[in-house]
């Protein structure tokens, strides 16, 4: 098989041991392996100079493209993943050296029987959707998220006012620090922290949740996928912030941004023994009780 590994860093001793082993398992099963140019160096330079692997930058749909990447992190370093496979569908493992890992639940430990599901076709596709931004002036080279967009104020500034729009159609005016538009993907994220709903993967859904939002009856609200939400922005500061997932850009309040449904999904490649629910349960420790 063709198989690329990607990884944000490896300098923690956690992501180099995962790494490491990841590289050296699909090195002894004969598969063909792909590195970004910044792991090649380090596989050079501190595991092997005689590993044959081959380089790439990411992947085109139509393209010579491999048969699955594996990433070696957290849910950080899957969202990273998103400017790596585009539009290529090339389904996305993640191995889990980070924390809480609501998208990598593979373990290290569990390696090898990992590689061994994916060679025999143990496992199944799914497809996680995303947004995509419009905006009247250039804000980010790549304008997909898996997980929300968010409109914030800066550190130093008042509160905000977003008004927000369904298809043109005018919903609320939001008095707040700012607003989420979540995917059911990111609805376990930032919106959660904020008082958001969990929402099923499957989901066609946006959930748009405001963040400290000063009228207390302003609740979130989840809204069918298929609708363009729109945004105006007041407040006493010139510029805001924008964000894509982790990535954040300085903006005037005069850019015009709307946010819709992407074309393409992310396909995440799951194992058949992990489930949502399992995952829900595990990582949110429901039924756990320090008492029992």
């Amino acid at each position: 098989m063709k198989i690329a590994v990607y990884a944000k860093s490896v300098r923690d001793p956690k992501h180099q041991v995962g790494f490491e082993k990841l590289l050296n398992t699909l090195a002894e099963r004969g598969h063909e392996i792909y590195l970004t140019p910044g792991l090649e160096d380090y596989l050079r330079i501190s595991i092997s100079s005689d590993l044959k692997v081959r380089v790439f930058d990411y992947f085109e749909a139509g393209g010579d493209v491999v048969d699955v990447l594996i990433c070696v992190g957290g849910d950080g370093t899957i969202l990273d993943t998103l400017n790596i496979v585009r539009d290529s569908k090339v389904p996305v493992l993640a191995l889990n050296t980070g924390r809480l890992g609501f998208l990598a639940d593979v373990q290290v430990d569990v390696l090898e029987a990992a590689i061994n599901d994916i060679e025999k076709g143990n496992y199944f596709i799914e497809s996680r959707s995303m947004l995509k931004l419009d905006s009247s002036e250039k804000i980010f080279d790549y304008n997909f998220a898996l997980n929300d967009f968010v409109i914030h104020k800066k550190e130093t500034s008042s509160m905000i006012v977003v008004h927000a729009y369904l298809n043109g159609e005018f919903l609320n005016s939001y008095w707040s620090d700012g607003l989420i538009i979540s995917t059911p993907t990111g609805s376990t994220g930032y919106s959660l922290s904020c008082g958001g709903p969990i929402i099923f993967p499957k989901s066609d859904s946006f959930v748009i949740t405001p963040i400290a939002p000063h009228n207390l009856n302003v609740r979130p609200v989840v809204v069918p996928d298929d609708v363009v939400i729109s945004f105006e922005i007041e407040g006493r500061a010139s510029s805001y912030l924008a964000s894509l997932d982790a990535r954040s850009q300085s903006i005037s309040g005069e850019v015009n941004m709307a946010v819709r449904k992407a074309d393409h999904p992310l396909q995440l490649l799951r194992l058949s023994n992990i489930h949502f629910l399992d995952t829900l349960r595990s990582k949110l420790h429901w039924g756990f009780d320090r008492r029992n």
